[in-house]
């Protein structure tokens, strides 16, 4: 059977719920926004009396698997199914991390009453996204205060009429929060884990050769974790970063960005413009170093909005900046940031306090907001 017969056998079976199992559907592009999405699915589980409906594109989506008797998954993949299912989909609710909607294949459905957006990352919402990204959802899920800012001045000029603003939180960084604590490992042996976000001048994009070549020589363990986007768009960069760590006996290639023990074990973190930078420095209390490659910005017009976004005046509270042509220089800044990793705890956690909503409550937050929607689209029907 092929997979897209599969599928769409998916897709009729998801078709075939009963109007009031799905009510509330969730939408997962696959295995790496479980760690937003699954925090507040399970929440919902524990708070909401209502059925979920959860369709991914991805088998490997561990919301797929999850057991619960108010719980149904569908796995619709990322072609014309999909394009199917949201523009027939019926339901009160739908949950999602994909932005843009509306601007592509990807349309709402006359038939669903309420879109709900959920912030995958702490990073900006009007320079890291493209332009009009968030304009067609009701509500947006915030992670901190910067979001909240920024879509209100998005609307202004637009001249929208303003969505629903959720002080969410951010579900990854509780998750890294609470592994910490429970985290008893210890290790001699310092680890650097390279982290980087994606597009054509990133980190990896522009930079592999010269800064794997430089890492290789030192006498620290090296975990390169590309961007999920740099692994499916960027071959040449990956070829590279898999040559070096096939040669040098201390670097090592990770591809999964859903589990915790890379950012757990890392004592120090090399990043550019990614979220994963504020996900390490805020959950576990150390620095990063950035390498300043251009900016990572997906709308040209982003400075149309007077709002500096996060992750350019961010970096230097939460870490230091060094330039790309500085990368032969990089293992002194890590021996800098090795000899007391926690140097910056005060002004991150005085960060974390003031730019992040709901720090350790942001499922249950979102949980009991999406249970008093549902029931309110609900009565009105």
């Amino acid at each position: 059977m092929g997979q897209g017969f599969q599928n769409l056998r998916e897709y009729l079976r998801f078709t075939g719920l009963p109007a009031h199992q799905r009510r509330l559907v969730v939408y997962s592009e696959g295995a790496a926004y479980w760690p937003h999405l699954g925090p507040v699915v399970q929440a919902l589980l524990a708070r909401f009396d209502g059925h979920i409906a959860y369709v991914s594109s991805a088998a490997d989506d561990p919301g797929v698997v999850l057991t619960h008797p108010r719980l149904n998954a569908y796995v619709i993949g990322d072609g014309y199914v999909r394009t199917l299912f949201f523009g027939a989909l019926q339901a009160d609710v739908l949950l999602m991390t994909m932005p843009d909607l509306n601007t592509f294949h990807i349309k709402r459905s006359a038939a669903t009453k309420h879109y709900v957006y959920l912030h995958h990352s702490l990073v900006s919402s009007h320079m890291a996204y493209r332009e009009g990204a968030f304009d067609h959802f009701d509500t947006i899920l915030c992670a901190g205060p910067h979001h909240e800012a920024e879509i209100q001045a998005l609307e202004v000029l637009s001249g929208q009429k303003p969505k629903q603003l959720v002080r969410h939180g951010y579900g990854r960084l509780d998750a890294i929060l609470a592994a910490a604590r429970d985290d008893l490992r210890s290790s001699s042996r310092p680890m650097i884990l390279v982290a980087p976000s994606w597009g054509p001048q990133g980190l990896l994009e522009a930079h592999a050769e010269a800064l794997l070549q430089v890492l290789a020589d030192t006498p620290w363990d090296v975990i390169v974790r590309p961007h999920p986007q740099t692994v499916r768009l960027a071959p040449d960069a990956l070829a590279c970063v898999r040559g070096w760590c096939e040669r040098a006996q201390n670097l090592r290639l990770e591809t999964s960005v859903t589990g915790y023990d890379s950012l757990l074990r890392a004592s120090a973190m090399v990043s550019d413009w990614s979220g994963a930078a504020f996900d390490y420095a805020l959950g576990l209390e150390r620095p990063v170093l950035f390498i300043d490659v251009p900016r990572k910005m997906n709308n040209v017009h982003y400075d149309r909005v007077n709002k500096d976004p996060i992750e350019v005046f961010g970096r230097m509270q939460v870490g230091r900046v060094i330039g790309a042509d500085e990368l032969v220089r990089l293992p002194e800044h890590l021996e800098h940031l090795l000899v007391d990793p926690y140097m910056q705890r005060e002004t991150i956690c005085a960060f974390r306090a003031h730019w992040v909503f709901n720090v350790g409550r942001s499922a249950e937050t979102a949980a009991d907001w999406l249970a008093q929607t549902v029931h309110r689209l609900g009565a009105v029907a």
